[in-house]
């Protein structure tokens, strides 16, 4: 079993900021990836930014130079650091791992938080 929880969402006006976390618990052995995506509502749930364990990162276009992720590999956390929010960076996001449950094991397998809102007023 694998539980990740998601903090930090929130309202905030259109330029201000905000720090999500994301916590990934339970039997861990490793975690290769871990991201952040965003659902709106209607709208299908997209890739926000993602960290591998070796430092490598990837963003969304429309979050590039705004949005920063990092990781803590000892604690098994992830965060997000959202600057210059705008109305459109509206939604629910999630974090997301992929997780070896134990050293044995040959593949990582996808886990989901519930997700945090994050609301953007203009």
């Amino acid at each position: 079993q694998v539980q990740l929880v998601e903090s930090g969402g929130g309202l905030v006006q259109a330029g201000g900021s905000l720090r999500l976390s994301c916590a990934a618990s339970g039997t861990i052995f490793s975690i290769n990836v871990m991201g952040w995506y965003r659902q709106a509502p209607g709208k299908q749930r997209e890739l926000v930014a993602t960290a591998t364990s070796g430092g490598s990162t990837n963003y969304a276009d429309s979050v590039k130079g705004r949005f920063t992720i990092s990781r803590d590999n000892t604690k098994n956390n992830v965060y997000l650091q959202m600057n210059s929010l705008k109305p459109e960076d509206t939604a629910r996001y999630y974090c997301n791992a992929g997780v070896k449950a134990y050293y044995t094991n040959t593949y990582y397998s996808s886990h989901w938080g519930q997700g945090t809102q994050v609301t953007v007023s203009s």
